[in-house]
């Protein structure tokens, strides 16, 4: 019989050519409903790049558009960084995920994911150079 304690899946996003965070509640509801199966256990979700992380906040009352305004503030898109290839102030996206982890770890129970009310899982990705996003689900039963 397979051991099916563990189970990942690659998810593909394309951010387009604009910072953006998207949300990845849907997809994580998806995969959970097909490798959970009712059980309890965890989700990790986790994106491997060195330039996006992965966020709990609310979306669609403006917050999403908040953090990124908060993360121009903070790491601003100029020529301040070292680290200079790729668009102006690119360096700040290798910097992001010092602030925005790349990863999340999420209780499951009965199958379900367990979030606050307002709370969304979402990519926070402020890298135009890059579109195609990889993001790794996994759950541990």
């Amino acid at each position: 019989m397979p051991d099916d304690s563990f189970t990942t899946r690659i998810l593909h996003i394309d951010t387009g050519a604009a910072e953006r965070v998207a949300d990845l509640t849907g997809d994580c509801e998806q995969f959970l409903r097909e490798a959970a199966a009712g059980r309890d256990g965890l989700l990790n979700v986790f994106v491997p790049h060195a330039t996006a992380g992965i966020a709990l906040i609310e979306t669609g009352a403006g917050s999403d558009d908040d953090l990124l305004s908060a993360l121009h503030g903070l790491l601003p898109a100029d020529d301040r960084w070292q680290h200079r290839h790729g668009s102006p102030g690119h360096g700040r996206d290798h910097v992001l995920p010092a602030f925005v982890a790349p990863h999340a770890t999420l209780p499951v129970i009965g199958g379900r994911l367990e979030l606050g009310t307002w709370q969304s899982v979402c990519l926070v990705d402020t890298n135009v150079d890059n579109a195609n996003r990889q993001v790794r689900l996994s759950f541990l039963a």
